[in-house]
């Protein structure tokens, strides 16, 4: 027997794959290192956001300290004081942009990623959001702290990846609900008009 006929071993064939998971819905999408984990809470999602917190927060941290440096460096070139003050300024700003942008790009639940939504927009998302690359390059410490903030309360991208989901399932068992009934009953009646 070879291991696809093995029965136990995981390696089924292919059109028994298709037959048992062509009526089981859409598939969650993976988040970037909870991976599907966010859909029932379990394996290990309260860890992995506990760590994913810490992780971003000690990055933060690493951050100011390189940007601190940085400053320091400026300060000994004796450029001068209003030159500083830019400097310090816009590190400010661009970190308060960043981290704003972030947290609603994090926390929104409405919208979908990529493409163009309903009424065909998104393009001025698309300029947008390339228009704030150097800006959250810049904050990138806000970055860091919005996604902090974020994995305080949930995974990021959780409430638009459930959203989305939920969406999806209840379009699955609108479509399941009109397939059901007896196929045959239905050919029936089409024959007899």
């Amino acid at each position: 027997m070879s291991d696809e006929q093995q029965p136990g071993t995981g390696a089924e064939a292919p059109d028994a794959k298709a037959a048992a998971g062509a009526d089981a819905g859409p598939e969650p999408d993976s988040i970037w290192f909870f991976g599907t984990t966010w859909v029932h809470h379990d394996g290990g999602y309260a860890l992995r956001r506990v760590g994913f917190s810490l992780g971003t927060l000690l990055a933060a941290a690493v951050g100011t300290f390189l940007l601190v440096f940085a400053y320091q460096g400026v300060a000994i070139s004796d450029a001068g004081g209003l030159v500083n003050l830019m400097v310090i300024v816009a590190l400010a700003i661009c970190s308060a942009l960043a981290f704003g942008r972030t947290m609603e790009e994090l926390g929104s639940g409405e919208g979908r990623r990529g493409g163009r939504d309903a009424r065909g927009e998104g393009a001025g998302d698309a300029a947008s959001e390339k228009s704030m690359r150097s800006i959250k390059l810049i904050g990138f410490v806000g970055v860091l702290l919005a996604y902090f903030c974020r994995s305080l309360v949930e995974a990021p991208r959780e409430k638009r990846y459930r959203a989305e989901y939920e969406a999806a399932r209840a379009r699955h068992e609108r479509l399941r609900a009109t397939r059901t009934g007896n196929p045959a009953a239905r050919a029936g009646k089409r024959k007899r008009r």
